[in-house]
């Protein structure tokens, strides 16, 4: 069967500094139609930082759509700033939440984080052999975060107690895991 969707129309609904919003009037594979709300989303970019002492950074800051503070690895979308790359990104984002630079850098993977609705997709990097930066680069603007460092069993333990709840981050330490074996 083919699944695809013939788009029929686009109807613009919000244009933002982060998200664009449309909706779409689809052609469905048995010839009916429907309407699909969709946030188009910059590239963006996740980071497994760990520490020569086998600890995960993870980040804790305010997140306005779920009311609530988070626990999550470093991340960021990708923007000028990187020549739409996801490595400059992640060296960047990387600078600006944990001021740490990255003597090792590869990509793990790279996944849509929520097909149902956005065309967000992030690339996913494991940072190694951590130093200081020389050179701060400052944060967002209204970007507080605190940083704190976690051994992969107290990681786990903030999945399993939900204090982590956030995609990226659960996925990240559990790539972590796995590479421990």
């Amino acid at each position: 069967m083919n699944f695809e969707e013939k788009v029929l129309g686009i109807e613009p609904k919000y244009d933002g500094s982060i998200i664009n919003v449309e909706k779409q009037t689809v052609e469905l594979p048995n010839g009916d139609t429907a309407t699909r709300d969709v946030v188009h989303h910059a590239k963006a970019v996740g980071i497994l930082a760990i520490t020569d002492d086998n600890k995960i950074l993870i980040e804790k800051q305010w997140r306005a759509p779920i009311g609530k503070t988070t626990l999550e690895i470093p991340a960021g979308k990708v923007d000028s700033r990187d020549n739409t790359s996801s490595k400059d990104a992640a060296i960047r984002e990387l600078n600006e939440e944990t001021r740490y630079h990255a003597k090792n850098l590869s990509r793990i993977s790279g996944f849509y984080s929520t097909v149902g609705f956005s065309d967000e997709y992030m690339d996913l990097y494991l940072a190694t052999e951590l130093i200081p930066v020389d050179k701060e680069l400052p944060r967002d603007k209204g970007e507080y975060l605190n940083i704190f460092a976690y051994s992969l069993n107290e990681a786990e333990e903030l999945i399993k107690s939900g204090k982590i709840e956030d995609a990226k981050t659960i996925m990240a330490i559990l790539y972590w895991k796995l590479m421990q074996k």
